[in-house]
């Protein structure tokens, strides 16, 4: 039996763009199941969120890979403020369920000390479970509430789930 590639955490640049909006259409496509999101006329979803992270300066985007497959990516933001965001994080499919996920959370948190938030939806279940025992796991005292998202009153509303990494 062979040894599974390890995982690599890269933070990403104008050069992965191609390889992030690869993994940006699926996740969004994922996320559309909860949020009811259409692509726009060109088939593609919003990616605000993705290009900030690729180019703000208190915002990063970053790149899974087991070996040469890149198996999902985070992008965080308030990297310059007191509460960091993970803004958006995916795994693929395929890659669940092996702690790649929480690998990358803790990797890329204890790379920035101090107070996290994260939202996820509570109808998208493999989510909210993730995002409840990793918060736990890296604070006992992690808090959760339900916050309605700004200007879109159409969505559902956000879990925040806190927590802080020393």
């Amino acid at each position: 039996m062979s040894t599974p590639p390890p995982l690599t955490i890269t933070a990403a640049d104008e050069r992965r763009r191609p390889q992030l909006e690869q993994l940006w259409t699926m996740f969004r496509h994922e996320m559309s199941a909860f949020t009811g999101t259409l692509p726009d006329e060109r088939g593609r979803f919003r990616q605000e969120r993705l290009d900030a992270g690729l180019s703000e300066p208190s915002w990063s985007a970053h790149v899974f890979q087991l070996g040469p497959h890149p198996v999902g990516f985070a992008v965080l933001r308030g990297l310059d403020t007191d509460e960091h965001v993970i803004s958006s994080f995916f795994v693929v499919h395929g890659a669940r369920r092996s702690r790649i996920g929480r690998a990358a959370v803790t990797e890329l948190t204890a790379a920035h000390p101090g107070r996290w938030a994260v939202a996820f939806q509570d109808r998208n279940e493999g989510a909210a479970k993730f995002w409840h025992t990793v918060a736990a796991e890296l604070d006992r005292s992690c808090t959760f509430e339900q916050r309605d998202v700004p200007g879109r009153p159409e969505l559902p509303s956000d879990s925040w789930v806190r927590f802080c990494v020393r």
